[in-house]
């Protein structure tokens, strides 16, 4: 495989710089343009916006770790530049939502809540906890470093959601119940959430049930773990034809190499 070259969104942030580090030991990829609103470093040609980055660069992909507001800017130059958009970020309103789902009839986009290879088994082990404990009421907490925006995690949204695949019945997500005083009812699947200090990650599903208790977990302890999991996305992205692929993609694409 010739090398992936990749435009990097967010490129001056943590996970900028986690994925920089990445790319650097991975051969097969390299880092041709970097972009981000406040650049403050030159280890690339680095740009203020991504509309300021030439069509004709030559980038296999995108790897997005900026903003979800900026993800329609990144779809209309990828489309314009017929390269493949990886967005990393989460947060994305249910239009910009919809903006990934239309630019991927056009183009290959992927998109993932989390981009760990853990957390993807961990996701796919917890559809399959919620189809096999029927009756169990599942609640779902996560910790994160408490200069994170967001709240619940698109982790935890993601794990909720693949809990959901798996139950008989219409879940319904409860974030807060301060504010009401009853009992929990069966359809519930409740989400919490922790901010402080610098955790990375941190997710639990909880299955408890009548007389035991079934707890899957998660715990990242660097930000490396998230850009390798984009680098091994950026790999199996390039040169993928138009539609919407997720990390269950690239998991699959391993075990077909093993």
């Amino acid at each position: 495989m010739s090398e992936v070259k990749i435009i990097l969104t967010g490129a001056c942030g943590r996970m900028g710089n986690a994925v920089l580090a990445a790319t650097g030991k991975e051969p097969r990829t390299t880092v041709i343009a970097g972009v981000d609103v406040s650049p403050d470093k030159s280890f690339v040609p680095l740009y203020h916006g991504i509309e300021e980055v030439g069509t004709n660069i030559g980038a296999d992909v995108i790897v997005d770790f900026s903003h979800h507001t900026a993800t329609e800017g990144i779809l209309n130059y990828a489309k314009a530049a017929k390269c493949a958009a990886i967005i990393c970020t989460t947060g994305h309103t249910p239009e910009e939502l919809k903006l990934i789902e239309n630019a991927s009839k056009e183009i290959a986009v992927f998109r993932s809540g989390n981009m760990s290879l853990g957390i993807n088994l961990l996701t796919a082990l917890v559809q399959k906890a919620a189809s096999v404990l029927e009756g169990f009421d599942i609640e779902i907490i996560e910790k994160h470093h408490n200069q994170k925006l967001d709240a619940p995690s698109g982790t935890a949204i993601m794990l909720a959601e693949a809990a959901s695949k798996g139950v008989k019945y219409t879940p319904q997500y409860v974030y807060d119940r301060h504010s009401v005083r009853h009992k929990r009812s069966q359809n519930e699947i409740g989400i919490h959430s922790v901010r402080g200090g610098n955790i990375v990650g941190e997710h639990e599903v909880i299955f408890a049930g009548m007389n035991e208790t079934v707890t899957l977990s998660h715990s990242a302890a660097s930000r490396e773990v998230f850009a390798i999991g984009a680098v091994r996305a950026a790999i199996f992205m390039k040169g993928k034809s138009p539609g919407l692929y997720s990390m269950k993609d690239v998991i699959d694409s391993m075990l077909l190499e093993n």
